[in-house]
């Protein structure tokens, strides 16, 4: 077990500007205790709050969750219907506190085949939160990295304009925010599971067994200050980024 970690070992320098985070484990946990699995994705909203709350206290500006994926879709109805009914109730009682501490969030992702009830809770929260500045959360549901590509392209396709690198990017479901710095899966798997595919070319990847309703402000310090300890050179020579450092704007800033 790695040793405990300072709340603020990472100077602020070397804190990431975008944490994206594969929220993983929420089933294993609830079988892990006999209970269903509904039981785990319930107390995956509560360690939800607790990282929103860590990344605020440390000044991490935005954070992206991978709350329902495209594929999801092919889970039991039963955990499907439990998991858009949690969703609506975690809306209604999260964004007033959410919004009294400056979250602003977004939910990146395919929207059309969610129901009336669903999207118009997705709407209100976003408008809701529109004027907040603390921390911008990006809560992924129905989302998927190929997904998201694919609508970029067809975006740009449609508009007539040339497919660059520069022009999808802009056309992604999150253009609002710069590229993941530091990307966490939970639960063990080592993998990114279709999630933010084009933005993570060069996000570094810390993989963490701890399933996602245990995972803490503390497992959350060992990540950041993992990340802190990476050499991150974007295809130059440690000696050219040691030299360009200075003019560096972390990319989760873009928000700003």
């Amino acid at each position: 077990m790695a040793p405990p970690v300072s709340p603020h070992l990472a100077p602020p320098a070397a804190l990431p500007g975008h944490v994206a985070i594969v929220m993983d484990g929420n089933g294993r946990w609830a079988q892990k205790r006999w209970l269903p699995r509904v039981a785990g994705h319930k107390q995956g909203v509560e360690a939800l709050r607790q990282v929103v709350k860590a990344c605020i206290e440390r000044g991490v500006p935005v954070l992206s969750v991978f709350a329902f994926s495209s594929e999801n879709w092919n889970r039991p109805v039963e955990e499907v219907s439990s998991l858009m009914d949690l969703l609506v109730m975690a809306l209604s009682r999260e964004v007033p506190s959410l919004e009294k501490n400056g979250v602003r969030l977004y939910f990146p992702g395919d929207r059309s085949g969610l129901s009336a009830r669903v999207v118009k809770g997705l709407e209100a929260a976003e408008r809701d939160t529109a004027h907040n500045r603390t921390l911008v959360l990006n809560v992924c549901f129905n989302y998927g990295g190929r997904w998201d590509i694919a609508q970029a392209a067809r975006r740009l396709a449609q508009q007539g304009a040339e497919i660059t690198e520069e022009s999808l990017s802009g056309a992604m479901a999150l253009a609002h925010v710069g590229d993941p710095d530091l990307l966490i899966r939970t639960g063990g798997e080592l993998r990114i599971s279709n999630f933010l595919l084009w933005q993570s070319a060069y996000t570094e990847l810390v993989f963490t067994d701890c399933l996602w309703p245990d995972f803490d402000a503390a497992e959350l310090d060992r990540a950041l200050a993992e990340f802190a300890n990476r050499e991150r050179r974007f295809g130059q020579t440690a000696e050219q980024r040691a030299e360009a450092e200075p003019l560096v704007v972390t990319a989760g800033q873009r928000h700003a």
